[in-house]
């Protein structure tokens, strides 16, 4: 995500999952409910328990016009219990029709949570699919922090960003970050609109009565909330790096100027970021540059970041690329890991100025330890407020510690250690954890046998102590 004074975090209401202990069928029974929620440290109702997603096939159809949105979900998933029931997260919108491997199933709205109840119940291990209809005028979410989440309606289309848990507004899912999946995304949008989602545009179709369908497939695990669907009528282009990654940019006409130049780096940015942290994870890249307004901040979905506007710096863009290596490859086990994405992408961008003619990254450093507003801007955000791996709540997880602090924890490992060891280490963490989840302590673990150093005292005082570091 990008930088921003204002802290990024969502608190929606979550309702408690009404219990059942009876089967549907009203014989004995042989599984048990799904937990409602994954007891993640700062927002615990977020995601479901009792199995893990495998492959979202989402079918939505929206016309600004309207506003309405017509969705089908067909999720495939796989039960890690026994289950008499489970839940899908899911804010709004009106659920239609449900059934579970063909059969129609029974279910129920409480809050943000949609209760599933198959015909019969799933044993462990077994491979199911849920098709779920739905339609209604999606509600984005407010955050605490006065911005928005979710989908987001526009006068001539609208977008869908979903970081913690705003993607529920707009299909039901498993919607925390432990929970990855492929995804195929299809959208029928009107004749003049363009229709943009996460990884590579298979097809474009004229389906009658004024409409057009794209169809696109994310074949590697994403986490929900990196998601996107974007409508609206974009000028497009495309592309392709050195090294065979597609690009793929969809630019709101009235920014187009503004974003040319910058925009036009991001195969170098690519190319740089393979040497410095190893192979690109995906098959595609690009960007979305929506209308400014509709958003007050950038975020890294998947393949196709989203821009406010034109992007001011070309330090944004290396940012939001830099977390398809770290963010989106390598996501977080739970939000309270949030500087392993953000401090790795802030400090992605001190290594691009170090080797492009700006400050290098120990300068970066010592700006912000001293206060040197000229080489660093965010000497005064704040950044010694709180340790990264230990925020105080929910709304401290996109803090300016977060970022800062946290680009400096790797900075005090890059000095321990040496060059030569730390870069092996970014390159390692990259591929040894790719397209996984991994938490703070994974890290730590991780950095002290990859570098064979004793890093104790980087983490006691730079990663968890609530002292100002000096």
């Amino acid at each position: 995500m990008d930088h921003r004074a204002l802290p990024r975090f969502a608190a929606p209401a979550v309702a408690a999952l009404l219990a059942v202990t009876t089967a549907c069928t009203g014989g004995p029974v042989q599984g048990r409910p799904g937990a409602a929620g994954l007891r993640d440290p700062y927002f615990p109702k977020a995601g479901n328990g009792g199995y893990q997603v495998e492959h979202y096939a989402l079918d939505l159809a929206y016309d600004p016009a309207d506003g309405v949105l017509h969705g089908r979900a067909v999720i495939t998933a796989r039960a890690e219990q026994g289950l008499s029931s489970f839940n899908l997260d899911l804010s709004g919108l009106h659920v239609e029709d449900v059934n579970v491997d063909g059969a129609a199933a029974r279910f129920n709205r409480t809050g943000n949570e949609l209760t599933v109840r198959p015909a019969d119940d799933l044993k462990k291990g077994r491979v199911f699919r849920t098709e779920v209809g739905y339609s209604g005028r999606p509600k984005a979410l407010t955050d605490a922090d006065g911005s928005k989440e979710g989908w987001i309606a526009g006068e001539d289309g609208a977008v869908g960003v979903g970081e913690p848990v705003g993607s529920m507004t707009w299909f039901p899912g498993n919607h925390h970050p432990r929970d990855k999946a492929a995804y195929d995304i299809t959208l029928t949008v009107p004749h003049g609109h363009e229709a943009v989602s996460n990884g590579e545009l298979e097809s474009r179709t004229e389906v009658g009565g004024g409409r057009t369908r794209f169809a696109w497939h994310n074949p590697e695990p994403m986490a929900s909330y990196l998601a996107t669907a974007v409508v609206g009528p974009y000028k497009v282009t495309t592309g392709r790096t050195p090294s065979g990654v597609v690009l793929y940019n969809a630019v709101s006409p009235q920014e187009a100027a503004a974003s040319e130049d910058v925009l036009a780096r991001q195969s170098e940015m690519l190319e740089w970021g393979g040497r410095r942290f190893g192979p690109y994870p995906f098959g595609t890249a690009g960007a979305v540059v929506l209308p400014a307004g509709t958003l007050d901040y950038a975020l890294e979905t998947q393949t196709k970041p989203v821009y406010p506007g034109a992007p001011g710096d070309e330090a944004l863009v290396l940012h939001e690329l830099a977390h398809q290596w770290f963010g989106n490859s390598v996501s977080p086990k739970t939000w309270k890991d949030m500087w392993l994405n953000e401090g790795f992408a802030t400090y992605a961008e001190w290594l691009w100025g170090e080797d492009h003619g700006g400050p290098t990254a120990q300068e970066r450093f010592d700006a912000l330890l001293s206060g040197d507003t000229d080489v660093d801007a965010a000497a005064e955000s704040g950044w010694d407020a709180f340790p990264p791996a230990d925020p105080p709540g929910p709304e401290d997880i996109s803090g300016s510690p977060v970022y800062q602090r946290g680009a400096m924890v790797l900075q005090r490992i890059r000095q321990e250690v040496g060059d030569e060891k730390f870069f092996a280490l970014l390159r390692g963490w990259a591929a040894d954890h790719r397209h996984g989840n991994a938490s703070t302590a994974d890290f730590t673990a991780y950095a002290q046998e990859k570098t064979g150093h004793d890093l104790k005292k980087v983490w006691d005082v730079w990663l968890y102590g609530k002292a100002r570091p000096k």
